[in-house]
């Protein structure tokens, strides 16, 4: 191996490594580079992949350890394999993005991030933000230098960013806004570390530190998991119900609420193309470098004059027959300034097929402009298109937290072939035999099924192995998608998941409600405080004072009691202040995912969570 690698970039390359390792066995085998290619737009037929897997391969089991590829990153850093490799996980993640800057770190290691992102990310940030009285200090930042970068270090922009993706997420009166101190600065950023996770972003390798010393490759991808989380909200039928008018025939309102953000908004931008008569694009890549589909897309969006509060605005096509590639997207996006969405690309984006500035392009088109009517009078089952429930959004952004792969954007659906609930088993140590135990994706056009089942039933008897109270649960209702079922899985996952924590930081001891109770109260008591909970059923619970409380006992003088209500309180009264309560939690370090509806309405699953994670929180402190 040539010269030595340091500590910081074995880290960054673990990171790396197991973005690409989706069933997390510990090697990349060639379905996991295969999906990783196909994935970032660089689709290869299977040998191809296969000899990318042989060269890389040095005791040649037909996979590839992380010691094997520390030593390829180490080696090959001017092969062609090496590059494509590199350039398809940059493409995927886009962490480690390609084609911009590298900066040098403390250690002497070099991290690259993309110039474009930071430019795009800055101007979004700016327009957002720009009327915020607690930003002026920040705002505008220049997106030609890397102001972004220490903006971002005291927090205040990061739970501003959260809020706007996901609203009421952060209460304001818990972020630290004036005369901060690196204390107070730190309070800040976890809060927006554990509500970033809270909201679904996968935040494992990312910590406070490395936000305060503004890591570019850290920041620009926390910064887009939240900017897509806002920008994706409303690409989804429950909330936008003039997305049926995408369905195709023979298709029900079923089958359309199993494509991802990302494939309704390519079907939204077909429709419309189909509509204008140009042919289809099958990406936010290499089909729309030449701007052409987007001429169209705009054109075909762009306000008629039909509805009063929307003047008539006529996009000028001139620019479509514009010899030059560049000069064409600069006149396309002139076009798109007219609406008012000249938001995320430069014309050098557009023509280089940046795949994640377009997608991000054409999510804010949708979102200005949907141009779609609610289909009437048609077979269409409209009873289906129940919104999530809180708690199976709570799950889902669990899950993705944790960095499962794919990424759930439907909670039952995408659990059908059990991929996603067998890793989460991983996270609680349960052993999974990936290589004779579990049917991996792309799966046989005939068989399909049967082959997601088999995987269901394997989830199941590890269930079953792990203790979890099974009774009635079988494969086949994971890979239905029985909604009761499904979710008691689930729970169990994240229960065990929130108690593994907690043993893990009192060496090993066994856990349970008892044991948590007993702690709360204790800890309470020895702190003065005069709350106390008889269970997570406890009806006391509902005014959120128990937790406050034990927030301020376990960090004294954190809590603001001003801010409190008691006495007798209305409904409106209670969530004041249990907003406040899982604000603050998560502020003093306590990555809490429930909401403040939980503790209202006294979920008993819920509030267990929050209190075990506050108990972590103060045996951290002890």
């Amino acid at each position: 191996m040539t010269g030595k690698i340091s500590k910081e970039e074995v880290e960054e390359m673990r990171e790396v490594f197991d973005k690409c390792d989706l069933d997390g066995n510990g090697y990349i085998c060639d379905y996991e580079l295969n999906e990783l290619l196909k994935d970032t737009g660089h689709c290869q037929p299977g040998y191809m992949v296969r000899e990318i897997i042989q060269k890389l391969d040095r005791n040649h089991d037909n996979k590839i350890s992380f010691e094997e590829f520390l030593s390829i990153v180490q080696e090959l850093k001017g092969s062609q394999i090496a590059k494509t490799f590199r350039k398809v996980i940059n493409r995927k993640e886009g962490i480690l993005a390609i084609g911009g800057t590298s900066v040098q770190s403390s250690e002497g290691t070099q991290h690259s991030f993309s110039e474009e992102e930071r430019y795009a990310f800055v101007n979004w940030i700016n327009t957002a933000l720009e009327n915020d009285p607690d930003c002026q200090h920040v705002l505008p930042m220049n997106p030609d230098t890397d102001s972004l970068f220490t903006c971002v270090g005291d927090g205040i922009v990061l739970c501003k960013m959260i809020n706007l993706s996901v609203p009421d997420t952060i209460d304001e009166r818990t972020i630290n806004k004036k005369k901060l101190t690196p204390f107070t600065i730190q309070e800040n950023l976890n809060l927006g570390l554990n509500s970033a996770s809270a909201i679904g972003c996968h935040v494992v390798n990312i910590g406070a530190l490395d936000l305060k010393e503004g890591k570019p490759h850290l920041v620009l991808g926390l910064l887009w998991q939240i900017i897509k989380i806002g920008l994706f909200a409303d690409i989804e039928l429950s909330r936008n119900e003039a997305l049926a008018a995408l369905l195709r025939d023979g298709e029900t309102l079923e089958d359309l609420m199993k494509l991802s953000p990302e494939e309704l908004l390519l079907r939204w931008a077909n429709f419309h193309l189909e509509n204008a008569g140009w042919q289809k694009i099958n990406n936010f890549s290499s089909d729309i470098k030449d701007s052409r589909a987007y001429f169209h897309l705009l054109d075909q969006i762009s306000p008629k004059g039909t509805d009063e509060d929307q003047p008539r605005i006529d996009i000028n096509m001139a620019g479509f027959s514009e010899k030059d590639d560049l000069k064409r997207a600069e006149a396309m996006l002139q076009q798109a300034d007219r609406l008012g969405c000249r938001q995320f690309v430069t014309p050098a984006d557009v023509v280089s097929g940046n795949p994640k500035l377009n997608l991000a392009f054409v999510a804010n088109l949708f979102n200005k402009y949907p141009a779609l009517v609610k289909p009437e009078n048609e077979d269409i089952n409209w009873g289906l298109l129940e919104g999530e429930t809180r708690e199976e959004r709570t799950f889902r952004n669990w899950m993705n937290s944790l960095g499962v792969n794919p990424h759930v954007n439907h909670l039952y659906g995408d659990l059908q072939d059990a991929m996603v609930i067998l890793q989460l088993y991983e996270k609680i140590k349960v052993p999974v035999d990936w290589n004779n135990k579990v049917n991996k994706p792309p799966y046989p056009k005939l068989g399909t099924n049967m082959k997601k089942l088999e995987n269901c039933n394997y989830a199941v008897e590890l269930g079953k192995s792990a203790k979890f109270s099974l009774v009635g649960i079988g494969g086949q209702d994971l890979n239905d998608g029985n909604a009761t079922l499904t979710l008691a899985v689930v729970w169990q996952l994240m229960r065990r998941y929130t108690l593994n924590v907690l043993e893990g930081l009192g060496d090993g001891q066994k856990v349970n409600d008892d044991i948590i109770v007993k702690w709360v109260n204790k800890t309470l008591a020895e702190a003065g405080k005069s709350t106390k909970i008889s269970s997570f059923k406890d009806k006391e619970i509902s005014s959120s004072l128990a937790v406050v409380e034990l927030i301020d006992a376990i960090q004294p003088g954190s809590v603001n009691y001003e801010l409190l209500r008691t006495g007798s309180l209305s409904d409106e009264d209670k969530l004041e202040n249990a907003k406040y309560a899982i604000s603050m939690a998560r502020k003093i370090g306590a990555r809490v995912y429930a909401l403040p509806e939980d503790l209202v309405e006294v979920k008993p699953k819920m509030v267990m969570t929050v209190f075990a994670c506050l108990m972590g929180r103060g045996m951290k402190r002890a």
